[in-house]
């Protein structure tokens, strides 16, 4: 892709095209943002051809001095890469509000790598993908109000977001929605295979459980009542459900489950020290 003095500046750059890019880039792109107001950064091919057909945008395959015309900087590459993919932008961005959707890479290190102070992190999920998702947001002290608002407008499109007041915290959005979809997801698994242990077919089981979420997530969501007082309406004593809460409270289900988000914050803590 040619630029020529006509062509307006870029007003945002992502660094990285791939799947929460695309997201991202498609929520700027349908809110009213040109092609041109987007600068993308994606070294593979394939990637830059996808990116292109679902956005319209047309990614460079290297960073280039055009960068420094950003006011704000996405990183949206694996956190692995980060080393690799800012070292040749780093001339380029030091005047940029940072964002961060990479798990694990500190603000501190955002910093030191981009040469500014001005850094906010996000922890996605996947059903950003399909406008349903949840963002936690972190910024550091020099992130001032309007930037703040740059932000939710930037995730705006992808579903919901909330601040943290601590990095920290970012740990534990990390192991409850971030990994989150992945929890519901092996759910749902297990109703399937029990359903067709019961007698119905795949496809039968599959419809079920994923309505059965989907409805009992929303209605959770449009409910003044807690969850827990949701689930005590539907357990009558002695009935079918009281038999299957009752057999996943003899198996400690509930404390397993807590188990598993701690590992997942405490892994995100080990990533973030690495």
């Amino acid at each position: 892709m040619s630029f020529d003095k006509d062509t307006p500046a870029p007003r945002i750059a992502f660094i990285g095209g791939g799947n929460m890019a695309t997201a991202l880039i498609g929520g700027l792109v349908h809110s009213g943002r040109t092609p041109a107001e987007i600068l993308v950064v994606e070294p593979f091919e394939a990637q830059r051809g996808k990116l292109l057909q679902a956005t319209g945008v047309a990614a460079l395959p290297a960073a280039e001095a055009r960068l420094a015309a950003v006011a704000t900087v996405v990183w949206a590459v694996k956190p692995q890469m980060f080393a690799e993919a800012v070292a040749p932008c780093a001339p380029f961005i030091g005047g940029a509000l940072q964002v961060s959707v990479m798990a694990g890479i500190r603000s501190d290190t955002l910093v030191a790598a981009s040469g500014s102070v001005r850094v906010v992190r996000a922890m996605p999920n996947t059903p950003a993908l399909i406008g349903k998702g949840i963002a936690g947001l972190y910024a550091r002290p020099e992130v001032d109000a309007a930037a703040r608002a740059e932000v939710e407008a930037l995730f705006a499109p992808t579903g919901e977001s909330l601040w943290v007041a601590q990095e920290a915290q970012l740990d534990a959005v990390t192991a409850l929605s971030g990994s989150g979809p992945a929890y519901v997801f092996y759910f749902i698994e297990a109703m399937m295979l029990a359903g067709q242990q019961m007698g119905l077919d795949a496809e039968q089981a599959r419809r079920l459980a994923q309505s059965t979420f989907a409805g009992a997530a929303a209605l959770a969501q449009q409910s003044p009542l807690p969850p827990a007082e949701l689930r005590a309406q539907v357990t009558s004593k002695g009935g079918t459900t009281f038999a299957a809460i009752s057999s996943l409270d003899d198996s400690a289900v509930k404390a397993a489950f807590v188990k598993a988000l701690h590992a997942a914050r405490d892994r995100a803590e080990e990533l973030g020290r690495a």
